[in-house]
């Protein structure tokens, strides 16, 4: 069985994907990206503005799908430049205060919309 997750609390997919899918006990998130979803414009702040904005979306979705952070067993940082990493680190801390999920990091050249980060998670049900 599966059911797709959406909310108008985080941005709306802009392809042919869901925001999130339930499936096998498991939630998985697509990427989130720094976008406003009250206006659906990008956040062209620094590396920490940006960051801060992908876990407020990702924490809507998370809401939505009726789990919080302490569900979340698997994150993907992606980030056009690895120098960004100790700021990501911080943000993304915040939000994880015991047993934090497995993690990768990877570089990218680039990111939709010109960003220069993207999170997706994958959490328990």
């Amino acid at each position: 069985m599966r059911e797709i997750i959406s909310t108008t609390k985080a941005p709306a997919a802009i392809g042919p994907y869901s925001q999130g899918v339930r499936a096998g006990g498991f939630i998985f998130f697509s990427g989130q990206i720094p976008i406003d979803p009250a206006t659906g414009e990008v956040c062209n702040g620094d590396i920490t503005a940006q960051a801060e904005l992908v876990m407020s979306n990702m924490a809507a979705l998370l809401e939505a799908a009726g789990v919080g952070f302490e569900n979340i067993v698997k994150t993907t940082i992606f980030l056009t430049d690895l120098a960004d990493f100790a700021a990501v680190n911080a943000v993304y801390g915040s939000r994880f205060t015991a047993e934090p999920p497995a993690r990768s990091t990877v570089e990218v050249s680039a990111l939709p919309k010109g960003v220069k980060i993207e999170i997706e998670v994958v959490a328990l049900a």
